[in-house]
C-alpha cells in the first residue's frame, strides 16, 4: 500500500496529477495548507496498492512531470492561459443539448446546475443545499472558459479525474463539504478553457461515469 502527499506549485497541479493517474496511482485529494504563500502551494494526496517497485514507478512519474514543468519555466506560472474575451457572448442552446440539462443564461454567460442526493441524520440533501454538479461558462463560442464543481461518489472520484485531466480540464480542488452524510459526497473543482461546445462535451463526459441521472430519476 502507498500513501503520499506532494508539495506542488499550482502550475505542477494537473501535470503531476496526470503522471499519477495514468501510472496507477490515485489522486484522492487536493487542497492548501496556507494563506499568503507566495508561490502558491498546493498539497495533492496519492494512494495505490499493488507490486511496490511499480507504485514506485508512479511516483517516480509524477516526480519527473514536475521536473518537466520547472526545466522549461523556472518561475511558477500564475495563470491557466491568456484571458478570455470580455463581455461574455455564450450561446446557451448548444450547451444544453449537449449537457441534456436546461441552464441559466446571465451577463452573456451561462451555467448549468444539476442536483443530486445524499442524506445527512435521515434529512434528505440535494440541489438546493449545495450537493450539486455545475458549469458555468464565459467568454465567445469560440474561446470560452468553463468553471464548476463536481459533487459525486467516492467510486465515481478517480473515473471523473482521469476523464476530465484526459480532456484538458484543470483539477483545482478535490475535498468534502459535509460531515456524516451518507453516502459520502466528495467534490471536484476544475476549470477548462478553449471552444464552449468542445468543454461542455469534456464535462458531459465526464458526468456520465456518474450515478447523477439515475439519482433524479
Amino acid at each position: 500500500m502507498l500513501m503520499g502527499d506532494n508539495a506542488l506549485f499550482e502550475d505542477e497541479v494537473n501535470a503531476a496529477m496526470s503522471a499519477a493517474l495514468d501510472n496507477g496511482l490515485q489522486v484522492t485529494a487536493l487542497h492548501n495548507h496556507f494563506f499568503f504563500d507566495q508561490p502558491k502551494v498546493y498539497f495533492m494526496h496519492i494512494s495505490g496498492m499493488g507490486d511496490a517497485s511499480q507504485l514506485a514507478q508512479g511516483v517516480r512519474k509524477l516526480m519527473d512531470a514536475v521536473e518537466g514543468i520547472r526545466s522549461k519555466h523556472h518561475l511558477p506560472s500564475v495563470t491557466f492561459g491568456p484571458a478570455v474575451p470580455m463581455p461574455s457572448h455564450v450561446s446557451g442552446e448548444p450547451l444544453e443539448r449537449i449537457l441534456a440539462h436546461k441552464g441559466e443564461a446571465s451577463d452573456g454567460m451561462f451555467k448549468v446546475t444539476i442536483g443530486r442526493k445524499t442524506s445527512v441524520h435521515d434529512d434528505t440533501m440535494g440541489n438546493q443545499m449545495g450537493v450539486n454538479t455545475w458549469a458555468g461558462f464565459a467568454g465567445t463560442d469560440d474561446n470560452a472558459v468553463v468553471d464548476g464543481d463536481f459533487a459525486i461518489l467516492e467510486s465515481e472520484l478517480q473515473p471523473v479525474l482521469k476523464s476530465l485531466r484526459g480532456a484538458g480540464i484543470n483539477i483545482v480542488a478535490i475535498h468534502q463539504h459535509m460531515t456524516d452524510e451518507q453516502p459520502r459526497m466528495m467534490f471536484l473543482h476544475y476549470w477548462g478553457q478553449g471552444k464552449a461546445q468542445r468543454l461542455a462535451q469534456a464535462v458531459k463526459s465526464a458526468l456520465d461515469l456518474t450515478h447523477t441521472a439515475q439519482e433524479q430519476s
